[in-house]
């Protein structure tokens, strides 16, 4: 099985580390991916104009399509965003005809046989947690981990169909999987502030440090997330009370691959401190 992996916009320019650590640990799986050239998921006009939304992910789709491949991508926004417009185009037939007319100039064309999945699906249910622990080589025993869902991923559930909404457990169990032990804190679920950043940055500041606290009460060393935006936001809080981390950083590492190859240097956790809990 051979994958197409989707980096999306944020991820090479505001987020690189995520879309590097994700593919290194995809490496060190045996996972295989391809690389096309993607345009964007079309999430940014989700609200302006259907179609020109639609067509971007239908585009994407299609070049999966004449590989023979499901997309993979570690950005749960465009997850969300492309699992959203195939279930318009699935539902929608003559929205599905007009896009495809534009998408013959190109000779391609929308089929639905393509699907899109999330980086953490893809570790849970295509490789599975006893491969990834069989590659585990330094395990976090002692270390408490606050899992950060994000809202992308989780909801509509009848459409992304990634885990139950309201009490998901694939995030907890890949990350037992690092010999982590995940805590129960009550903000888990709700949302980081980040889409709100720009039109009231106040207020998004303040659902994140509702959640940092949140963290901090449950008993965690550490945040982790598997979320783009999620991830940009308590990036731009670096006097936190608590250190964050990606979900294939703390993964590399346990596995033994480089902070470097893992793009360690741009999060708030420190090897040392990954380290300390190896160790122990």
């Amino acid at each position: 099985m051979t994958l197409a992996f989707f980096p999306g916009c944020k991820i090479p320019y505001f987020c690189a580390h995520y879309g590097t650590s994700a593919k290194a640990v995809l490496k060190s799986l045996g996972v295989d991916f391809a690389e096309p050239e993607f345009n964007c998921c079309g999430y940014p006009m989700r609200n302006f104009d259907l179609k020109a939304f639609v067509l971007q992910s239908a585009r994407n789709f299609a070049i999966a399509e004449q590989r023979g491949m499901d997309i993979v991508t570690p950005c749960k926004c465009c997850f969300g965003s492309m699992a959203h417009a195939r279930h318009i185009l699935d539902e929608n037939h003559v929205l599905r005809a007009e896009i495809n007319q534009m998408l013959a100039a190109e000779k391609r064309k929308y089929t639905g046989v393509s699907r899109v999945r999330h980086l953490l699906s893809v570790l849970a249910e295509d490789v599975g947690a006893a491969q990834i622990g069989a590659h585990v080589r330094k395990p976090y025993h002692g270390m408490k981990v606050a899992a950060h869902y994000g809202c992308h991923a989780l909801r509509p559930s009848s459409v992304v169909q990634f885990d139950n909404p309201f009490s998901p457990t694939i995030f907890e169990s890949l990350i037992r999987v690092t010999g982590a032990e995940c805590v129960d804190w009550e903000k888990r679920l709700e949302c980081c502030g980040q889409p709100l950043a720009e039109g009231s940055p106040q207020l998004s500041r303040r659902l994140a440090e509702r959640k940092i606290t949140s963290a901090v009460d449950s008993g965690a060393d550490l945040i982790c997330s598997a979320c783009t935006y999620c991830q940009i936001q308590f990036a731009a809080m670096p006097e936190t009370a608590i250190p964050n981390i990606l979900y294939p950083q703390l993964l590399g590492l346990s596995m033994g691959l480089s902070g470097r190859r893992l793009g360690l240097d741009r999060t708030t956790v420190t090897r040392e401190k990954l380290e300390r809990f190896i160790a122990a």
